[in-house]
């Protein structure tokens, strides 16, 4: 009888073998280093994870004979092909090599998507930096009314409600969310140094979960990748951009983020407990950023010069009372002629030193090259209106500088202004506050501010502290703390995106 397959809702089995010579797996195992190969092929042959790894072995009777043209002959059991790789970590050698031996000797018959979930969670691991991840926090909502079949249940503000997270069960429930003609297959990893739990979340277009969804090379570059990020003890996750392993349109990524982000709080919600997902403006490449600013920890609403006040070590509060320090008592152990005169500093060293100071001041105990919290890029909206005079002399001196240099037909200026970005839109459109009715007297100019580097605010801070910036005067939201990588400023102050809670 010939095998067919059937159409079904179940997700894709962790068993489900993949061709090694798929272009696709080649390069997935090419970016990773040769320590990293071997240690991944001596975890397959983990008693945990051989049930979903099983190697190529060799299955020769005594009248069979060795096939000489086998580059990388199969051993004859898991115990020596595991004390093969683990010499292997004994030796010199290119990484070419252990990927080559891998899908074109010991697992010859294909990867199962169980090894290609701990391959991409192995380069994760190396390339921490690889993901862009945006934080969203969990927020219950109300129940609905009696009757009210169509009501739209409102965010409970008074509410301290949080979701029970136990895998299994959000996996059951996050599948009754996927569309029937798409396959996905769910895998968690822990990381060692974080306390986060990781969920990779792969999908491709099938209505087969067998090996019929994996045939050919199309289904499979027309996957897409989406990492979940749960920290411990907080009302928060962490979901990054779906990942293609071919060219796919820009709506396939968008509506599959959408269906994650919508399907997520269905998934933790419970009878007469529903939450929702809003966006929190604050988006990073560093995992350990998104920890301290929107995890478990003090850091939460203490960014900036407020830092302090959220370190663990010196358990500092702001109601601390501030007593003076007594004066320095003579030592009667050092006499004058022991004692060192100071020299008076100069007008620059005067200057440095202050600089310094109100650094220490505005950013506190963030903001530091080697803290590893970096943010990679912020944008800003500048709403406020410009001031008066300055903005009477401007727009005099903008009608004198067009009358002179636009010819006829040739757009103006203020037409060929940059277009602001569509979250920042967004951010200036869904604030109340901000939509209060303009003085038409005013001048409002359109001044998006960006920064970008590997630290942000530890660059503003250097900045700082060689005098280049004003401590003194410089907003709050140059230093970070608000916690936020979009938001838009009116009247000095910053307003994050929908949901951040600004």
């Amino acid at each position: 009888m010939a095998r067919f397959s059937v159409p079904t809702k179940a997700r894709l089995p962790s068993s489900l073998r993949v061709d090694s010579t798929n272009p696709a797996v080649v390069k997935s195992l090419g970016r990773l280093s040769r320590e990293a190969l071997i240690s991944l092929a001596i975890s397959w042959l983990d008693g945990d994870s051989i049930a979903n790894a099983i190697p190529y072995l060799e299955r020769r009777g005594d009248d069979d004979e060795i096939d000489l043209d086998d580059l990388y002959p199969a051993c004859g059991s898991v115990q020596e092909l595991y004390e093969y790789y683990a010499a292997m970590q004994q030796q010199k050698g290119s990484k070419r090599d252990v990927a080559n031996r891998i899908l074109e000797g010991d697992w010859r018959h294909g990867l199962s998507l169980y090894q290609l979930a701990m391959v991409d969670f192995y380069y994760l691991e190396e390339h921490p930096m690889s993901q862009k991840w945006t934080a969203y926090k969990i927020l219950p909502l109300k129940p609905p009314t009696q009757g009210a079949d169509d009501e739209v249940l409102q965010v409970d503000d008074k509410a301290l409600n949080v979701p029970r997270f136990h895998p299994s069960t959000f996996l059951q429930s996050l599948q009754d969310q996927v569309l029937p003609d798409i396959k996905a297959h769910y895998h968690f990893h822990r990381p060692k140094d974080l306390p986060v739990l990781l969920l990779r979340i792969f999908v491709i277009e099938s209505p087969y979960n067998s090996s019929l969804a994996l045939s050919g090379t199309t289904n499979f570059t027309s996957s897409r990748t989406v990492y979940l990020a749960f920290p411990d003890g907080s009302s928060h996750i962490y979901i990054t951009k779906s990942q293609s392993n071919g060219p796919t349109a820009a709506g396939e990524s968008r509506s599959l983020q959408n269906l994650i982000v919508h399907g997520v709080p269905k998934a933790l919600s419970r009878p007469r407990e529903r939450y929702t997902l809003t966006p929190t403006s604050l988006t990073s490449r560093n995992l350990e950023t998104l920890l301290d600013k929107r995890g478990p920890g003090r850091g939460n609403a203490a960014g900036g010069g407020w830092s302090v006040y959220a370190s663990e070590k010196n358990k500092k509060s702001p109601l601390d009372a501030i007593l003076p320090s007594p004066p320095l008592s003579r030592d009667s152990s050092l006499s004058d002629q022991n004692r060192k005169r100071l020299k008076p500093l100069d007008q620059n060293q005067r200057a440095a030193k202050k600089a310094k100071l109100v650094a220490k001041a505005r950013f506190g105990d963030s903001g530091l090259v080697a803290d590893g919290k970096g943010i990679e890029r912020v944008d800003i909206l500048l709403k406020d209106p410009f001031p008066a005079a300055a903005a009477a002399a401007a727009a005099e001196a903008q009608g004198q500088d067009e009358e002179q240099t636009n010819a006829p037909g040739e757009p103006s200026i203020s037409a060929r202004r940059r277009t602001i970005d569509a979250a920042l839109r967004q951010a200036a459109d869904g604030d109340e506050e901000l939509n209060e009715p303009e003085n038409p007297s005013q001048w409002r100019p359109t001044v998006q501010v960006t920064f970008q580097g590997n630290h942000v605010f530890a660059g503003i801070r250097q900045l700082v502290e060689a005098g280049i910036v004003d401590g003194e005067r410089m907003p709050g939201w140059m230093t970070g703390e608000d916690g936020v990588t979009v938001g838009v400023v009116r009247h000095g102050r910053i307003r994050g995106n929908k949901g951040s809670g600004l």
